[in-house]
C-alpha cells in the first residue's frame, strides 16, 4: 500500500491533485483545507495517503497529517460516511476539530460539512465518541507534517516542502493537547472526562501551551 508521496506539484482539480514522482503521475484526492494549504504548481509537495479499493475503482486521498489521515478511516467506519462525507467533514472541521466536536458532542459542527445531515452527524458523535480520546492521546505523534517526515515510502527527487507556520501551529497545538490529556489521565481522571476537558479548554484557548490546558481542565473537573 502506498502511505506516503513526495513529488512535484503538477496539476491542481477542484478535489484532487496530480503529484509527479520520478515520471509517475498518482491522482490524489484531498479536501478543500488541504488543497488551499498545498504549494503553487511546480514546487515539491509531500501528503501522507490512504488507498480506497473497490471492485472498478482505486482512489488515493491525501492527507498532511498522519492525524487527519487517523481521523479519515476512523469516520469511514461510521454506517453512511464514505470517503466524499469524511473528507468533506474534515475540510471543513480539520483534525482537531472533528476531534473536538466528537469528544463534546457538537453534532452541529460537524452538521455544518456539505452533505452531512443531522442524522449522520448524530451517528458520527454517538460511534466515535468513545474512541476520541485514543486520537486525541495519540495526537502529538499523529500531527507530524508529511513534508517533515524522515521516513518516505515513495521517494522523489524534489525536497519535501517546508511545513507552513499554519502546519506547525496546528502541531503545536495537537502536541499541547495530547500532553495534557495524559497529564489529566496520569492524575486518576477518566481518559473520556479529560478528553471532554481538554477539548473544551482548547477551543478557549487555541495558543494555550500543555500547562495552560491542563490548568484550566483542572477547573472544569473540579468537584462543583
Amino acid at each position: 500500500m502506498i502511505g506516503r508521496i513526495s513529488g512535484r506539484l503538477d496539476w491542481r482539480g477542484p478535489d484532487h491533485v496530480l503529484i509527479d514522482v520520478r515520471g509517475v503521475g498518482y491522482i490524489v484526492h484531498v479536501s478543500d483545507r488541504t488543497l488551499a494549504a498545498l504549494p503553487r504548481v511546480g514546487e515539491a509537495v509531500s501528503l501522507y495517503t490512504d488507498l480506497l479499493v473497490r471492485e472498478d475503482l482505486l482512489q488515493l486521498f491525501g492527507f498532511p497529517t498522519l492525524l487527519e489521515k487517523e481521523w479519515h478511516r476512523l469516520l469511514m467506519t461510521v454506517q453512511g460516511v464514505g470517503a466524499k462525507a469524511s473528507m468533506a467533514i474534515l475540510g471543513t472541521l480539520g483534525a482537531e476539530g472533528v476531534g473536538r466536536a466528537i469528544t463534546l458532542g457538537d453534532a452541529r459542527a460537524v452538521q455544518a460539512a456539505p452533505g452531512v445531515g443531522p442524522k449522520l452527524a448524530q451517528r458520527i458523535i454517538l460511534e466515535l465518541k468513545a474512541k476520541a480520546p485514543g486520537i486525541m492521546a495519540s495526537g502529538a505523534g499523529l500531527s507530524v507534517d508529511a513534508g517533515a517526515a524522515e521516513v518516505v515510502l515513495v521517494e522523489s527527487a524534489p525536497a519535501p516542502k517546508t511545513p507552513s507556520r499554519t502546519d506547525e501551529a496546528a502541531s503545536r497545538r495537537a502536541t499541547a493537547s495530547a500532553d495534557a490529556l495524559s497529564a489529566l489521565v496520569n492524575l486518576g481522571y477518566g481518559q473520556g472526562d479529560a478528553a471532554q476537558a481538554v477539548a473544551t479548554v482548547a477551543g478557549d484557548l487555541p495558543d494555550g501551551d500543555a500547562a495552560a490546558l491542563i490548568r484550566a481542565a483542572l477547573k472544569l473537573l473540579a468537584p462543583k
